[in-house]
């Protein structure tokens, strides 16, 4: 049973509520040189369609910040800065029209440096996201603890509020990742027993798509089922498009997001008489753009075949070379195996 999600403030992101029990949003990042606006606009197009609810964009420079405005007013999703170092960078993302801005404050400089920044944030009413990460923990702490541990995360995240709440800064959510899971997952728990401010969850360098995408699924789905996370963002070596799609398999996986199609499809077996293997890939393609919600049933054999496919939105469940489609819990017809896909298909456009 899922634990009831952790009480947080409610921030915004441009027009995405984070935080105080809204949906869980989704996020992802540009991959692309940021300076080169079309590419840029072209990838964020491709995730908006996807599902991508807010999207980060690196800023290594001057050039990158000052490409934010452009960006911006070809998409629809809130553009969040992602910025290390170089205050000038944050302000200049603000005049931009950033909706966000993902920053430490112990890492921009000065005290007046942050006080700069953060009037800049509130001037235009928008938010900062403290990122802390595993692998960019200050020397201080790494002394004290000895490695990037949940607690030593913590303890950053608790320095780097402080500086804001210092500056009457509050309109704030927190990250605190690693690309270990176990460290990830005590940190937020940790985090979570002290502070009410909203929290980016995700695995930080999960990795490629395979090994990437099974640390995302534990992770993100402990977290979840204990009622941790506000908003998601799946970190994979591979198309963002990709990090998307996985993000809402995990929270429709625990019935927190409903979006896109849920497939469901046997492993097969020696009973199986037909291909279920090719049939599930090719529905799994074809329906992997669908927004609208619907549980598709491909099933191979008589056992659990008839039942899922009855519960399903529409389903096929095979026997030998031949196949029964499913609607709404009735059988439509009796189809040939060659025939499946197409009828299948053809309900579900229905």
């Amino acid at each position: 049973m899922l634990k009831k999600r952790k009480k947080t403030k409610l921030i915004h992101v441009g027009g995405v509520p984070v935080g105080d029990g809204s949906p869980i949003s989704v996020q992802s990042m540009t991959k692309t040189n940021t300076r080169n606006v079309k590419s840029t606009v072209r990838q964020i197009c491709v995730l908006e369609k996807a599902g991508c609810e807010i999207i980060r964009i690196a800023v290594p420079d001057i050039d990158a910040a000052k490409a934010l405005g452009k960006i911006k007013a070809c998409v629809s999703i809130p553009v969040i800065a992602d910025i290390h170092f170089d205050w000038k960078l944050a302000i200049e993302a603000v005049r931009q029209g950033v909706d966000g801005l993902r920053i430490n404050p112990g890492n921009i400089g000065a005290r007046w440096k942050v006080e700069e920044v953060v009037s800049s944030a509130n001037d235009k009413g928008i938010s900062i996201r403290i990122g802390v990460n595993a692998g960019s923990l200050t020397k201080k702490l790494l002394a004290k603890y000895g490695h990037p541990s949940p607690e030593a995360l913590v303890e950053s995240a608790a320095e780097h509020i402080e500086i804001l709440e210092s500056l009457n800064f509050k309109n704030i959510k927190v990250s605190l990742k690693a690309s270990n899971v176990p460290t990830t997952v005590d940190a937020y728990r940790l985090f979570s027993k002290t502070f009410r401010y909203p929290l980016h969850i995700g695995i930080s360098e999960a990795g490629p798509s395979f090994t990437g995408i099974i640390k995302s699924s534990v992770g993100l789905g402990i977290l979840l089922s204990e009622g941790i996370g506000d908003t998601v963002r799946v970190s994979l070596s591979s198309d963002p498009a990709e990090e998307v799609r996985v993000a809402y398999e995990i929270l429709k996986s625990l019935g927190l997001r409903e979006r896109g199609a849920n497939i469901v499809s046997c492993p097969t077996c020696g009973r199986c008489e037909i291909d279920i293997r090719g049939l599930a890939s090719e529905v799994e393609t074809l329906l992997k753009d669908i927004e609208k919600p619907i549980t598709v049933a491909v099933m191979g054999c008589i056992v659990n075949g008839p039942g899922e496919a009855r519960e399903a939105d529409v389903g096929i469940a095979g026997g030998k070379g031949t196949g029964l489609l499913f609607k709404k819990g009735k059988i439509v017809k009796r189809l040939k195996e060659n025939e499946l896909l197409d009828a299948l298909m053809a309900e579900i456009k229905k």
